[in-house]
């Protein structure tokens, strides 16, 4: 309890839920497309890889301007970053409220819709540089935990657009809740005082130079690029696979995502107490036996509680990535924040292109998911390695990274 309430008064609470608000519904928006791509098809008929592509095209979005949020984020502040972005999210929303009329036309709104999905360059870095390096795990957690909006996505879309017979409305719709949440926003959220000084463009280039910066890049892209590609594509999967309804398909993916959603705190909680690449072990190794038993195509029951378990190790991991972050990258939070969210977004991006090339050149996800369960394999084996290292450098310096280190040598 007394370890709880030091968290609770060593940042700005206000801010914190401000940037969990931001990220929240931005990630809403960012995951639309996916619930609804099985009633578009009704509108514009797709193949398997075309409909891959429309729920990606927000994702590759999202991983191009996570840079250049993530590079405003740190040079004009995170606060400003994020309320030029909701503004900016209501272009495409208004788009597809009031223009779409062709695929092509939906092609470009899909992409646009990357502005909600960069949100995460600011609600992150806005949230964590309030709270010393002891608590970034749950701070950044909690703010994290705001892609729980893709709930809301798949929970509500395909029911709007039955309800209203028309899935443009929903665009419409989704102006509402990003306006409530700017004025929200812009009334309690704050810069953090302890801000670090904005970095150069060129420091960018300087990070990449470093190893662990595409590292952490390679984590990210398989635990946060895992959870969205499939909050996108599961979807198009239940409806394709098991005959659902796009409802009952939607409501499916509810499920699944609420355990990656809720579960990203979690893990950077846990990661908090045992260490970061320990954690980063034993979800990797849980996402891997998980999406290599859905490759069996097991009945439906069986197929929802892997997917459940598989999303609740990568939610998790997304945490643990970011305990991690900050703690080697402490000074360029604001930086790193973007590029590895970027690598996020474009292992995001991959993932529905993958099941869907696969489905159309095989007639079966069984190949799809079989490369995502060795894709996991590889990231636990690359934890192992890089642990190693990290244990006699600056991971030894850190008081979870020493407790790391022994609980993997003991």
């Amino acid at each position: 309890m007394v370890e709880s309430k030091s968290f609770w008064k060593s940042g700005h609470k206000p801010t914190l839920f401000g940037a969990f608000m931001y990220f929240d519904i931005s990630f809403m928006i960012w995951g639309m497309l996916g619930p609804l791509a099985v009633i578009i098809a009704m509108d514009y008929p797709m193949t398997p890889l075309e409909k891959a592509n429309l729920v990606a095209l927000p994702i590759l979005g999202g991983s191009i301007l996570r840079l250049v949020l993530g590079f405003m984020s740190d040079y004009i502040g995170p606060k400003v970053t994020a309320q030029i972005g909701m503004l900016f999210t209501l272009v495409p929303l208004l788009l597809g409220w009031l223009w779409v009329d062709s695929l092509s036309q939906l092609y470009v709104v899909a992409l646009l819709l990357g502005v909600a999905g960069a949100s995460f360059a600011a609600a992150l870095p806005l949230a964590g540089q309030w709270y010393p390096k002891e608590h970034q795990g749950l701070a950044m957690g909690i703010a994290g935990a705001g892609n729980s909006g893709t709930v809301l996505a798949t929970l509500f879309a395909n029911r709007l657009a039955t309800h209203f017979g028309s899935w443009e409305v929903v665009f419409g719709l989704a102006i509402i809740p990003i306006v409530i949440v700017f004025i929200l926003f812009s009334i309690f959220a704050k810069n953090s005082p302890n801000r670090p000084e904005p970095k150069k463009l060129s420091q960018y280039g300087t990070l990449l130079k470093q190893k662990d910066a595409w590292v952490f890049c390679a984590f990210y892209c398989v635990t946060f690029g895992g959870f969205v590609g499939l909050c996108n594509y599961l979807t198009i999967f239940f409806n394709t696979q098991y005959g659902l309804s796009a409802v009952h398909a939607a409501d499916i993916t509810t499920f699944c995502v609420i355990a990656g959603s809720f579960f990203r705190p979690v893990g950077g909680f846990l990661a908090d107490k045992i260490g970061g690449t320990r954690m980063l072990t034993f979800l990797y190794s849980g996402a891997c036996i998980m999406l290599l038993g859905v490759s069996f195509l097991p009945p439906l029951p069986v197929v929802i509680v892997m997917l459940f378990l598989g999303m609740m190790c990568l939610g998790a991991g997304n945490g643990s990535v970011f305990q991690l972050v900050p703690q080697r990258f402490g000074n360029e939070i604001g930086l790193m924040t973007g590029i590895v969210g970027a690598a996020g977004g474009l292992g995001g991006y991959a993932l529905p292109l993958i099941l869907g090339q696969l489905y159309s050149s095989y007639q079966s996800y069984t190949p799809g998911f079989v490369i995502l369960s060795l894709i996991a394999a590889a990231s636990m084996c690359l934890v192992l390695f890089m642990q190693s290292r990290w244990r006699v450098s600056w991971l030894s310096r850190s008081g979870k990274g020493i407790a790391d280190s022994t609980s993997l040598t003991s």
